[in-house]
């Protein structure tokens, strides 16, 4: 089953499993942001940060399992492997344009 993804989704899960922080950042736009169980890093330097102590500085794996994208909104369900969490998370991509304006991890209860 091939799980289709707006290109900016893609080009953010492909940056993480690649391990490559510019392209993560570059994904964002300018005032792009990501919440991680309500703590926000806003901003080329707030991505940055979160992707090196999250993400890519924790050597993360991201695997999409499912997606619907409505609008310029996408909710997926991902596996994620890493020094810091390992398990399936929900998470929430807006598009804005070529870029995403934000990546959420919802908390989960």
């Amino acid at each position: 089953m091939t799980i289709e993804l707006p290109a900016a989704v893609a080009a953010m899960v492909d940056a993480i499993n690649a391990a490559d922080t510019e392209a993560f950042v570059a994904a964002f736009t300018a005032d792009g942001f990501v919440s991680d169980w309500g703590t926000v890093k806003a901003g080329p330097g707030g991505v940055r940060a979160w992707a090196e102590s999250d993400a890519i500085g924790a050597g993360a794996r991201m695997t999409v399992l499912s997606a619907v994208t409505e609008g310029d909104t996408t909710r997926i369900r991902f596996g994620w492997t890493s020094s810091v969490f390992n398990g399936e998370s929900d998470g929430i991509f807006v598009v804005a344009g070529e870029r995403l304006a934000s990546f959420t991890i919802p908390p989960n209860h």
